[in-house]
């Protein structure tokens, strides 16, 4: 396989194509509203990730699969476009790719999605092979494809990376792949099953913790990301933006955190810039057109430079406060 000393960083996961729709309202059932807009534009958790980082500078590739169909199509060239490397994007002919429909509403930015995962078949163990990047520092999951995010990491721990995983939704496998990775940004949705729903997010960053990650970070939404670091929590607000579309903004969380890591910094540090290449995301609508490069970023950290990470003390709850 072509050696690619270059790449900083690999992401393994999905990438679709999403049709996006702005509407002033959602709904309801049997009822029909006009778009006032409609875009085609990429997405997908790990390689949106990846986009941001190659906006920063970074050397980054992408492994995933699609099939030959349009949708599949347009995936690889907007990878290469973005200068990803896609050598290791896997077609497999005669099926379809992924692709959803999401409806934006106009006045806040939130979206309804409706997706289909295509028939084209997912990546396993036996499609990994990590051995061209031996010089790659992270590895970034979006867990999507369980039987090769696990392969994926066990390589990637014999290699020495580090490795990052974007944890939307609790699946079959999902606790396995936790207890491999080194950084965990999760979402609430991810540890409500650990947890329980509406628990406080300092009891979850524990109990995420305790499944092995040495860094938990929990995304809120529009309320910002908090994170465990030392006896400490680090709460970090969203910046204030007037959002057009929130499609994609977890995945960018992810790609401006990983750029933090790439770069050395605190934890915090990385929480503020993620959570700015976020904020100036939903600007735009998609997953990918907003994404800044550095000096806008920058720019903004500058303007909004009173948006700092808080630290606040934090007592662990009982280990067994959940035993029952």
């Amino acid at each position: 396989m072509k050696h690619a000393p270059q790449i900083r960083v690999v992401g393994l996961g999905q990438a679709c194509v999403d049709y996006l729709g702005r509407v002033n309202k959602f709904p309801a059932e049997d009822e029909k509203v006009e778009l006032e807009e409609l875009v085609m534009q990429c997405g997908g958790p790990a390689s949106t990730a990846l986009v941001v980082l190659a906006r920063l500078g970074v050397k980054v590739a992408f492994i995933g699969v699609v099939s030959d169909d349009p949708f599949g199509v347009k995936i690889q060239k907007e990878l290469e476009l973005e200068g990803i490397d896609s050598t290791y994007l896997k077609t497999v002919p005669g099926f379809s790719s992924q692709f959803a429909f999401i409806a934006v509403t106009r006045d806040n930015g939130h979206r309804t999605i409706f997706w289909h995962r295509g028939t084209v078949p997912s990546l396993n163990a036996d499609d990994v092979d990590l051995s061209p990047f031996s010089a790659a520092e992270i590895l970034h999951l979006d867990g999507l494809m369980i039987e090769a995010s696990i392969e994926a990491a066990r390589q990637a721990r014999r290699m020495g990376m580090r490795i990052v995983l974007d944890a939307g939704t609790m699946r079959e496998g999902s606790l396995e792949l936790v207890s491999m990775v080194d950084v965990l940004i999760a979402s609430e949705r991810f540890a409500e099953p650990i947890v329980g729903k509406q628990s406080p997010p300092e009891q979850t960053l524990a109990a995420l913790r305790r499944l092995g990650p040495r860094q938990v970070v929990l995304t809120l939404g529009e309320k910002g990301s908090m994170a465990l670091d030392h006896g400490m929590i680090l709460f970090q607000r969203a910046f204030p933006v007037e959002a057009v579309d929130t499609t994609g903004a977890g995945d960018v969380y992810h790609g401006g955190y990983i750029y933090g890591l790439l770069k050395g910094w605190h934890m915090a540090d990385c929480m503020r810039f993620a959570s700015a290449a976020s904020a100036l995301k939903c600007r735009m609508i998609g997953a990918r057109k907003g994404i800044p490069g550095y000096a806008r970023l920058q720019e903004f950290l500058e303007i909004h430079k009173d948006i700092k990470t808080l630290r606040l003390s934090f007592s662990p709850p009982d280990p067994c406060s959940d035993c029952g």
